[in-house]
């Protein structure tokens, strides 16, 4: 039947018998066993299959485009033919087209259009181990439809690592067929990596040796373009062998280079091919027999709580670290080069997150509202999405209008879906061609969606400028298609909006990633609260206010991707219905006074403020005695009598609960509820005075505690020289300071609580300084008293101090002059 001998021939008759009986299989077949380009081409010719298309998926362009040329050339025809193909930049199928190689996005919305799939007889999803967001979303659909719709439809999942018996469950206990596969040996060498010293540098150091060690080409694997970038660099500065040409791989690359790193090498020549987790799968690169592992790859994580998606860099899982060693071993034996060490594959994951518990889900719960479900959890996921994504991702579709209250699609959503974008850029496009503006906002889509149109530089105002004077063909493409959007939409006339407007556009699509500076060079915070930094050195570090559109790095140092500067007027401009114009009253603890302003904010970023006057009313009030509770309710004026009163309620609380706690600390909690209504009108500490704070005193201490306390702990003591002197119930012990000749005559130590609690009596000179301490006064008379009297005597000789204390005449003067 076919020229070529592949492993995966030796599957084909039990596949074939299984789709004979079936409407639903797997098939679990290796690396290079050659299921992407045999599988169609035998099934194509089944009888089940006479009267219609065979659908083959893949995961990316590149692999469709690959796919579909090697299929098209084992039948000696060119792609459009018996084989053809359909994906984003464009498509080649005529009458004559059996099988159709297309993306999973293109089967999403082939789906969506016509949930009969009239004129396919079998759906293939190939390289489903990837589990991209649109595979696991078409299986969904397919299931469906084939259960309510096409039984007659044959449903086939392949894969390269996969659990198959789960995947059977999915499609209700389908047979499972299994390829053995023919991989060559490949020798894995575990080369470890420095952790301080740069990736490039380790990785270039590696293909180095591997140029050294071994013949053949090299796979390299990289995490991302800009990673591919400087190592492609470096090795083009350190490699001195002319016959190495050094190639790079990745989405963003034009067609025509992604065909010259997938190519043979000319004779004579080898090559080293940098690439992403893009050549894991479905492509075969000619001539490769050696694979430099570097165990990373950069993958979008979304964040509900933000509403936002940020590429990271992770390890590799088990799985895809085994499909990348593989690529060594396709057609001769090879050689792995990984940049770990062998003992750390254990902590490596078994398989990578799928993508559907780790997306942004707006799409697919259009689509789903699109398909008439309005609960995507009623589907047939193999992973069900994450219900906080969902969430987040209906209330985003609400907001811009896609949905009504009850999940339904609306005839908006209907709009935005019937462009082949996210719904935020999608937004973007409908919005900017009602106002005139379609154009930009179709290359701004592009820019944002299509990664490297433009260049790479962060600023999407100079990729849109380049973009636009391109002539590559994959500008030129995009281009067309960016005009098939506008299409799509109601446009009115386009004013031929330049440059300088795309921060406004592209904040049509992203008005929570407004960001505004925080006064340092290159840092912003956005509207969603989160913060950004592009690099100093970048124009847009100087910018007061970005649109953002792509955030990467962790929470705590994340990077800018893309924006777009936008002015102050053009925000309030577009988002007047989002920003928040209040008046604020807050308390200024430098000057312990309150403040007003009019603020207007757009989520976390504040766009500007206007001072006010403080209005006098009860919130008012209620802030001041909170800004005062937050100083320290010692900052109070609290007069001397005042203070004496909690001090003695504190004192007797001691003892008995019953007493009310006028602690700094409870005061401080619960400000609002005995200070605020005293203090109505005032809006600064300096205003309150301590009548204010004696009429809360009077609330918060009842008459009839008063009496009880002015029973048991009067604030003064009467002294035998008819003075009054305030005694201190601050501390552990009640004390009285008092000079020593105040207390002639007494013969009973002074106490409190009718005679139950003595004070500490601190006995003073007649200049009012500490002689003594006592808790027994009769005692201090009939003992120490004599050597203070014989010590102060000669101090002051004009002051009295009599033999028997006990028994003089108590005083609070000196003797006159001359007696």
């Amino acid at each position: 039947m076919f020229d070529t001998h592949l492993p995966i021939d030796e599957a084909l008759p039990a596949l074939t018998l299984a789709l004979s009986g079936h409407a639903r299989a797997v098939l679990v077949a290796p690396p290079g066993a050659g299921k992407s380009t045999r599988v169609p081409l035998v099934l194509a010719r089944e009888a089940w299959a006479a009267e219609g298309k065979i659908l083959v998926l893949e995961p990316r362009r590149i692999a469709a485009r690959a796919v579909a040329d090697r299929m098209a050339k084992t039948l000696g025809e060119p792609v459009g033919a018996t084989v053809g193909l359909r994906v984003r930049f464009g498509s080649r199928v005529s009458a004559k087209t059996r099988i159709e190689v297309v993306t999973e996005g293109i089967f999403t919305r082939m789906i969506l259009d016509d949930p009969t799939l009239a004129g396919v007889s079998a759906v293939l999803f190939d390289e489903f181990h990837e589990r991209s967001l649109d595979a696991d979303l078409g299986l969904a659909l397919a299931l469906d439809a084939q259960g309510a719709l096409r039984d007659d439809l044959r449903i086939l999942v392949m894969s390269a690592t996969l659990d198959g018996a789960r995947v059977a469950k999915l499609l209700g206990d389908a047979p499972v067929v299994e390829s053995r596969g023919r991989a060559f040996p490949v020798e894995t060498r575990f080369v470890g990596r420095d952790p301080v010293a740069r990736l490039e540098d380790e990785v270039a150091r590696t293909v180095r040796r591997a140029l050294a060690e071994e013949p053949g080409s090299v796979l390299v694997f990289l995490p991302g373009a800009a990673e591919i970038r400087r190592t492609g660099e470096m090795l083009a500065a350190t490699v001195k062998d002319p016959a190495v040409d050094i190639v790079q791989l990745f989405g963003a690359l034009d067609p025509r280079e992604q065909d010259r790193a997938v190519e043979p090498a000319p004779a004579g020549r080898r090559k080293v091919v940098l690439a992403t987790s893009i050549a894991e799968t479905s492509l075969t690169i000619e001539g490769v027999r050696v694979v430099v592992d570097s165990g990373l790859a950069r993958v979008p994580r979304f964040e509900p709580d933000l509403g936002l998606t940020r590429l990271e860099t992770v390890r590799v899982s088990r799985a895809a670290a085994d499909q990348r060693r593989g690529r060594a071993g396709r057609t001769e034996p090879g050689i792995c080069y990984r940049l770990w060490e062998e003992a750390q594959e254990g902590s490596f994951p078994a398989y990578a997150t799928p993508e559907i518990l780790a997306a942004d889900l707006s799409s697919l719960l259009l689509d789903c509202a699109a398909w008439g479900v309005t609960d995507p959890l009623t589907l047939s996921f193999l992973d069900s999405p994450p219900k906080p994504a969902l969430a987040e991702a209906r209330l985003l579709l609400e907001t811009l209008g896609a949905l009504d209250g009850t999940g339904r699609i609306t005839d908006e959503g209907r709009q935005l879906r019937a462009l082949p974008l996210s719904v935020r850029l999608a937004r973007m496009v409908v919005d900017g061609a009602r106002r005139g503006e379609g154009r930009i906002a179709a290359d701004l889509a592009l820019l944002v969606s299509e990664r490297g149109l433009g260049g790479d530089d962060v600023h999407l105002g100079y990729r849109l400028d380049r973009l636009r004077h391109e002539r590559g063909r994959r500008a030129e493409d995009s281009r067309r298609m960016a005009q098939g959007w506008l299409r799509e939409v109601q446009a009115a006339p386009d004013i031929g909006s330049g440059p300088e407007r795309a921060g406004a556009v592209l904040a049509l699509a992203f008005p929570d990633r407004i960001a505004k500076a925080r006064g340092r060079d290159g840092e912003f915070v956005l509207a969603n609260g989160r913060g950004g930094a592009v690099d100093a050195a970048s124009p847009l570090a100087r910018e007061p206010f970005l649109a953002v559109a792509e955030i990467g790095g962790m929470a705590a140092r994340s990077r800018i991707l893309s924006a777009a500067p936008i002015t102050l007027v053009e925000i309030e401009e577009a988002f007047s219905d989002r920003i928040q114009a209040r008046d604020e009253v807050t308390f200024d603890k430098a000057a312990a006074a309150l403040r007003a302003k009019r603020v207007k904010r757009l989520g976390a970023i504040l766009l500007g403020e206007q001072t006010l006057a403080v209005p006098q009313n009860e919130a008012s009030a209620e802030a001041l005695a909170q800004g005062i509770a937050a100083i320290g309710i010692a900052r109070l004026p609290w007069s001397k009598s005042q203070l004496a009163l909690r001090h003695r309620i504190a004192f007797l609380r001691r003892v008995d609960e019953s007493f009310p706690d006028l602690s700094d600390e409870t005061l401080a909690t619960s400000v609002t509820d005995w200070l605020s209504p005293h203090i109505l009108g005032k809006t600064a500490l300096s205003q309150i005075g301590a009548d204010d704070l004696g009429v809360a005193l009077d609330q918060l201490v009842p008459w009839d505690v008063k009496r009880r306390v002015e029973n048991d702990l009067p604030s003064h003591f009467d002294a035998p020289s008819g003075q009054r002197h305030p005694i201190d119930y601050e501390g552990e012990e009640p004390t009285l300071s008092i000079r020593v000749q105040e207390l002639f005559g007494l013969a009973v130590h002074p106490s409190v609580a009718r005679g139950k609690i003595p004070l500490v009596v601190e006995l003073l000179s007649p200049a009012h300084r500490p002689v003594q301490v006592t808790r027994d006064l009769p005692g201090f008379w009939k003992g120490s008293y004599q050597a203070v009297k014989s010590e102060m005597k000669g101090r002051y000789p004009r002051h009295p101090w009599p033999d028997d204390p006990g028994s003089a005449a108590a005083t609070h003067r000196a003797k006159p002059r001359g007696t």
